[in-house]
């Protein structure tokens, strides 16, 4: 299931031929585009273009924002696991066979995944999701997410039966929706996450996560997911994730801040100066106090 909405045309026939390219057939795999009336481009053409009747096309009545549109993606899969796939990501060779594989070995888990790099605009590799050997066996331990989010979309199936008996994506998260649902289902229906890189999901410009990022929701958003796992999970730990959360804020603040974006920079460190704990209040101070006296001391002796 591929959730549209204003794709780059380019990007979404990347995602369409890398589920193509590994297609089993009709009668095997459902492949579906499901718009979320995008404004600007003619998604049916561009999927017909690409994949002519192979893929199906739909629309949503209204747009029904990111969990609307993957919540209407789960109501129309028909088949017994659910692969969102977003409209800029993709998958690589050999994805579904080590899915179908490790659902042959696990029929009982909920959720499968494998591990994604970190592609930009061109495709170009910037990184990858880590290793989770403790569900690499199978197991529904949560401990690996509790602080971040280590799966990414492009890499995740669910069984469509944990969605019905464990309810779909909040409309109340934006950032952290899928997060939130992975340790759902994890927690409630096992999973197992495959060591192999078989995805790439695609950091760019234009995409729901940057945009956020850039006004500081994400940093909200994890603010929420973390008194919902401190209400889920008793081995949570709160302290540890506001200071998780911080830290995010304060590097991405100093990001911004070299990027020229103030908007951003503002936001970030706002979001900081509010919710760090002193003792990293101190330790940031003390720094910029310490490197602004060893400046004055070379001014000094020159």
């Amino acid at each position: 299931m591929i959730p549209t909405y204003d794709p780059k045309p380019q990007h979404l026939e990347q995602a369409l031929q890398s589920v193509l390219s590994q297609d089993p057939g009709s009668e095997a795999m459902q492949i579906e585009v499901v718009d979320d009336c995008s404004p600007s481009v003619d998604v049916r053409r561009a999927v017909q273009d690409v994949a002519g009747d192979r893929v199906y096309f739909s629309q949503t009545p209204k747009n029904l924002g990111l969990a609307g549109c993957w919540n209407e993606c789960i109501e129309r899969a028909q088949g017994e696991w659910v692969h969102i796939l977003h409209q800029d990501d993709y998958v690589l060779p050999g994805f579904y066979a080590e899915v179908e594989k490790t659902a042959a070995l696990h029929p009982d888990v909920g959720l499968i995944a494998v591990r994604s790099f970190f592609v930009d605009e061109e495709a170009v590799i910037s990184g990858v999701t880590p290793r989770i050997r403790s569900l690499e066996q199978g197991g529904s331990t949560v401990s690996e997410f509790l602080l971040d989010n280590p799966i990414q979309c492009p890499g995740v199936v669910v069984r469509k039966r944990a969605f019905e008996m464990l309810g779909k994506f909040r409309d109340d998260l934006s950032y952290t929706l899928d997060w939130e649902m992975w340790t759902r289902v994890i927690d409630q229906a096992g999973a197992v996450v495959s060591p192999h890189v078989l995805a790439s999901y695609r950091l760019t410009n234009q995409n729901e996560t940057n945009r956020l990022a850039r006004t500081g929701e994400t940093l909200t958003d994890r603010a929420k997911i973390n008194r919902i796992f401190a209400e889920r999970f008793k081995e949570f730990d709160a302290e540890a994730a506001n200071r998780r959360v911080c830290e995010v804020a304060l590097s991405r603040a100093g990001f911004f801040k070299s990027s020229h974006d103030k908007q951003a920079y503002l936001a970030h460190l706002k979001y900081w100066r509010r919710n760090a704990p002193l003792k990293a209040k101190v330790k940031y101070y003390g720094g910029l106090i310490y490197r602004s006296l060893q400046n004055t001391v070379a001014k000094l002796r020159k």
